[in-house]
């Protein structure tokens, strides 16, 4: 079995997130009742469902963050407060 690549999660949509979830789940539970029944031949792709399992729910979390970021109008800066300055020339005018 192959392992998903986060390349590959990239560039699906939520929509496609969420139905290959679903599928990975439902093969993760095929492997264990093979497990079960003796009949599992490779073990390592149960992890290698488990981790995409992972890497599917990170991306599905990630989307609405982005989404939200995305539709949110950027922060406006404070202006700096002006500072005062007296100009030197005209102290030493004043003087003298």
């Amino acid at each position: 079995m192959k392992a998903m690549k986060a390349e590959d999660l990239k560039t699906k949509t939520e929509d496609e997130l969420k139905k290959l979830l679903l599928d990975t789940r439902k093969d993760q539970m095929n492997l264990r009742f093979q497990k079960t029944n003796g009949t599992l031949d490779n073990t390592s792709d149960m992890r290698k469902k488990r981790r995409t399992v992972a890497r599917i729910k990170t991306y599905l979390n990630a989307k609405p963050a982005d989404n939200a970021a995305a539709t949110k109008a950027p922060a406006k800066k404070a202006a700096p407060a002006a500072k005062k300055t007296t100009k030197p020339a005209a102290k030493k005018a004043a003087a003298k």
